[in-house]
């Protein structure tokens, strides 16, 4: 069903830029106006080299947007203008999808004693 290679990582990309976890309001906000990248990196834990090539597959897979914050606000607060990461509609659709199939597969590997150490659900064996 993916285009996407579902590592535990981008799980981890796509469920922050999807919003779970957070409240019904953070959510919507984070749906409509995405998470810029610093925000990502301290949301996910990710470091950049990890997230921005994740980010870059996702968008060239059509899943994720990504849009510079306007001038006038960067201006007003006095610093240089943040780059965005935003679902697009396609990702809004096959991104839970998705994860939901990469949750359903780590835990049919566990139960069946096939598990891999450092994989969503692994074990070690």
């Amino acid at each position: 069903m993916s285009d996407v290679k579902m590592t535990p990582h981008t799980q981890t990309v796509l469920r922050a830029l999807l919003g779970q976890g957070d409240d019904s309001e953070r959510r919507s906000v984070v749906l409509a106006e995405g998470l810029y990248g610093l925000e990502l990196s301290k949301r996910t834990r990710l470091p950049n080299g990890t997230l921005f090539p994740i980010l870059e597959r996702l968008r060239q897979a059509g899943w994720v947007e990504r849009y510079w914050e306007q001038d006038e606000f960067a201006e007003a607060e006095g610093r240089p203008r943040r780059r965005f990461y935003r679902i697009s509609s396609k990702g809004a659709v096959v991104g839970p999808q998705a994860l939901a199939e990469a949750t359903a597969s780590a835990s049919l590997k566990t139960r069946q004693g096939i598990a891999h150490p450092g994989l969503a659900g692994g074990t070690v064996e």
